[in-house]
């Protein structure tokens, strides 16, 4: 691949997270990793299929627990990324053990039977749901329930259509990237579904509105033009909270929404896959907004960082596709992963996890608020519970500063923290919710200091 080719591909890159392609990640590689990691990695190489943001791989695991990644020769990280599986962090021991039992007793449920682990998980997720949330499907991934939530809402409004938002990410499927609106993931892969109308989200910085990085929710009115316009759209599909550069509505956004939704007969998918139970300090972040969606989906975190497993939860009208089939997984109703989720919900009830994401988050984020009045590299730090993002830019301008968080990505790597990089410039730092509050400060302390340097 020629210079201009690869560069263009970062371009392409930059929403979802950091390249595998660039030249400073081969210099931190041949900085940092042993011979060991070396072959490892060359075999991983050798037999996966290359794509970008995977392989090939930055470094080779050995062992996960709590907070810590640790590699092959020893390195710890601190896991501010995990894929945002890990809201009880990696390998809880009640997660384990439930796992186990599980497998002890019941390792497999084939379908046309069902089992006392799914129903409880069904019951107790539509106990935490607020409003008329009330009937569950699963699913081994994210993606598959998005796909799901799409089919319902085809045969419970009889249209096709959907609006969703640019920069989007609802899964890497072809359902998926059609709603998604991120150019990694839709460039070359024509044609995607038809009838996927996008608009801009809700994003201050760079609203096309006039909001001045002040949200007026008119962006939020224009789905209700667009809605308008195209009457025969099924669902608006949303990230409540864009987790790849930590983009917070303001109430009155999703308040527009909701009625536009209600107006024109459209569906409200709510898509929480990342960012749900707990994340930002409500089971559900919806519940920062006082509305209910028709149907919100949750993902990742479910399993506990063990196990895939995703849920689709819609309200009990849309109980409508009985002679359908809107999921047919195999392992839909998987005994090890509902126990798993059952010991997921369990923890962050017991250990207080909503309450800890809430006050360590406006800790994290009055620190980075005190870094920004400091370092004129930091344009804008956001948080939401333990979701937290810190955007560079190029103090002269306010341009994007991509190089600078490449630069800090890696000397942050070195220094023992892992985390994302969203859009190109926007450090996303979500960390385990069962963070002690000395280590996130110590992470903290790293994040300063690679600023510093990059400033």
């Amino acid at each position: 691949m020629n210079a201009k080719a690869i560069s263009e591909t970062r371009a392409d890159l930059s929403a979802e997270g950091d390249v595998n392609l660039s030249p400073r990640r081969r210099h931190w590689e041949e900085q940092q990793l042993s011979p060991q990691t070396r072959a490892l990695l060359a075999d991983d190489a050798k037999y996966f299929l290359h794509q970008s943001l995977s392989t090939p791989c930055l470094d080779a695991l050995a062992s996960s627990s709590g907070i810590w990644l640790t590699d092959v020769a020893g390195r710890r990280y601190m896991d501010f990324h995990g894929n945002s599986v890990h809201q009880v962090g990696h390998g809880h021991p009640r997660v384990v053990q439930a796992v186990k039992d599980a497998l002890d007793t019941l390792p497999f449920s084939p379908r046309r039977f069902t089992n006392d682990f799914a129903v409880t998980l069904a019951r107790r997720l539509v106990e935490r749901a607020p409003g008329n949330l009330a009937k569950v499907l699963f699913a081994p991934g994210g993606t598959s329930a998005i796909g799901m939530a799409l089919k319902l809402a085809r045969v419970a409004t009889g249209r096709h259509k959907t609006i969703s938002m640019w920069d989007a990410f609802h899964g890497a499927s072809l359902d998926a990237i059609s709603i998604g609106g991120e150019a990694l993931f839709r460039r070359d892969m024509g044609p995607l579904l038809p009838g996927t109308e996008h608009v801009q989200p809700c994003d201050p910085r760079g609203c096309r509105f006039g909001c001045a990085g002040n949200c007026n929710a008119r962006c939020a009115d224009y789905v209700d033009y667009v809605l308008g316009k195209e009457e025969d759209v099924a669902a608006v599909v949303v990230e409540t909270i864009r987790s790849t550069d930590v983009q917070i509505p303001p109430r009155a956004y999703y308040e527009v929404l909701r009625s536009a939704c209600d107006r024109h007969g459209a569906l409200l998918i709510l898509d929480e896959i990342p960012i749900g139970l707990g994340r930002t300090g409500t089971m559900f972040a919806f519940e920062h907004y006082g509305i209910v969606p028709d149907m919100v989906v949750l993902g990742k975190g479910l399993g506990g960082g063990v196990f895939p497993l995703a849920a689709l939860i819609a309200r009990e009208g849309l109980d409508v596709a009985a002679d359908r089939a809107l999921g047919h997984y195999t392992h839909e109703k998987s005994s090890v992963g509902c126990a798993a989720a059952l010991a997921t919900l369990d923890v962050i009830d017991d250990e207080q996890l909503l309450v800890r994401a809430d006050t360590l988050g406006a800790h994290a984020l009055a620190r980075l608020r005190d870094m920004q009045r400091c370092l004129p590299l930091i344009g804008d730090v956001r948080g939401i519970g333990l979701l937290l993002a810190v955007e560079l830019v190029v103090p002269a301008n306010g341009a994007p500063a991509r190089d600078a968080a490449e630069q800090v990505l890696y000397d942050c790597l070195a220094a023992g923290l892992s985390f994302k990089v969203g859009q190109g410039n926007v450090l996303v730092l979500a960390p385990p919710l069962v963070i002690a509050e000395h280590d996130l400060d110590r992470a903290l302390d790293i994040v300063e200091t690679a600023i510093a340097k990059a400033s």
